[in-house]
């Protein structure tokens, strides 16, 4: 095991970060990329977008696609960072924002680790600079004493930072990006001195539908922005497909055994979140009630994911309904007064009624005893 502080593998890493995960692919583009790339920019929009959405290239190399939906957004996005434009992945959770956000750093700068985590306790320093108060105290303010944020250093190495849950962070401190984002500039008032953006900076934020009204953006900070909405899978078939291939990286990197095809549990969770999520049945002809939770297409992967483990490790190696019961329980019953009785008003409706889900049903049952 390496000692702390030592390089550690791609291989090793339990999460890599997309640019060693897919770094073959990145080569590869990069490799048959012909096309005009902006300042900095480690492939040509054309690539980047193709890195997205996949694609087979001339000598046959398969790129995997890392976003399922319509390939204008991920066009606009992607020729929103060729400008001097910022952008900002609205959506509600689960719909990819932070998956899409780190793909498009790393196949525009070759590093997606410019990060600025939105929370309720941000502060400033985070998005501007900080201190380093033994230097400080010892010599006074320097730009040796300067502890850059990573916003920072984007724009200095002309490069894409990432600020994940912009609508988290105190709207004071939301606003320290305006004149970053307006004058790309970032007055350093301690030093008497600025930090100028080159070219190739960009920033990528994200937030969240649902929180709106948590810490809203102002309207000085939004024009600042373009804004892509990520929306929810549009069909059934491609947030099944998208799961599938999730939960298949997940459990590749988390070296669980290879299990049977298990799509059609994947297609049952499918239908069970997106009934619930849309307050209606796949056939048109039940309305049922949703419940608190968003029941998103992450949500469902990460259902599903702890359902490939529990076949592999307490099961026949076969992914069942009971495998996945559990977590379904877990995702739609947040809040045990309402939505239980939301559950058990579905279960009883619809799944119990439903050809050829008797043994979900009794799954589900079994778990919610």
């Amino acid at each position: 095991m390496p000692a702390f502080g030592e390089q550690t593998s791609a291989a090793e890493v339990l999460r890599p970060h997309a640019e060693d995960a897919f770094a073959a692919e990145l080569a590869a583009l990069a490799a048959r990329d012909d096309r005009p790339r902006p300042a900095r920019w480690k492939l040509s929009p054309w690539a980047v977008a193709t890195y997205l959405l996949g694609g087979t290239l001339p000598d046959g190399t398969v790129i995997t696609p890392k976003y399922v939906g319509p390939r204008r957004l991920v066009e606009v996005a992607v020729t929103t960072l060729a400008t001097d434009r910022a952008l900002l992945l609205l959506g509600v959770p689960g719909t990819a924002k932070t998956w899409v956000s780190e793909h498009l750093a790393a196949a525009v700068s070759g590093d997606s680790t410019l990060l600025v985590q939105g929370t309720a306790g941000t502060p400033e320093e985070a998005i501007r600079y900080g201190w380093d108060y033994a230097q400080l105290l010892a010599h006074g303010p320097s730009r040796d004493a300067l502890v850059p944020s990573p916003v920072m250093r984007a724009m200095t190495e002309g490069t894409t930072v990432r600020v994940e849950e912009l609508t988290r962070i105190p709207a004071d401190v939301q606003d320290t990006l305006i004149t970053i984002l307006s004058e790309k500039t970032l007055p350093i008032p301690e030093l008497g001195q600025e930090v100028q953006a080159v070219h190739g900076f960009n920033l990528i934020a994200t937030a969240n539908d649902r929180d709106r009204g948590v810490n809203d953006l102002s309207s000085a900070l939004r024009r600042r922005f373009n804004t892509v909405v990520l929306p929810l899978p549009a069909s059934p078939e491609a947030e099944v497909d998208i799961v599938t291939r999730r939960v298949d990286q997940i459990g590749r990197s988390l070296d669980l055994p290879s299990a049977p095809d298990g799509t059609d549990e994947i297609r049952r969770v499918v239908t069970v979140f997106r009934e619930l999520r849309d307050g209606l049945t796949s056939d048109g002809r039940t309305k049922v009630k949703s419940p608190s939770g968003t029941l998103s297409t992450a949500e469902a992967i990460s259902v599903v994911t702890g359902g490939l483990a529990l076949s592999a490790h307490f099961g026949d190696g076969v992914l069942r309904a009971g495998d996945v019961a559990a977590g379904v329980l877990g995702a739609v019953v947040r809040d045990p007064g309402t939505d239980r009785v939301v559950w058990q008003e579905y279960l009883e409706t619809v799944v119990r009624e439903r050809d050829g889900w008797q043994d979900f049903y009794r799954a589900c049952r079994e778990v919610s005893a």
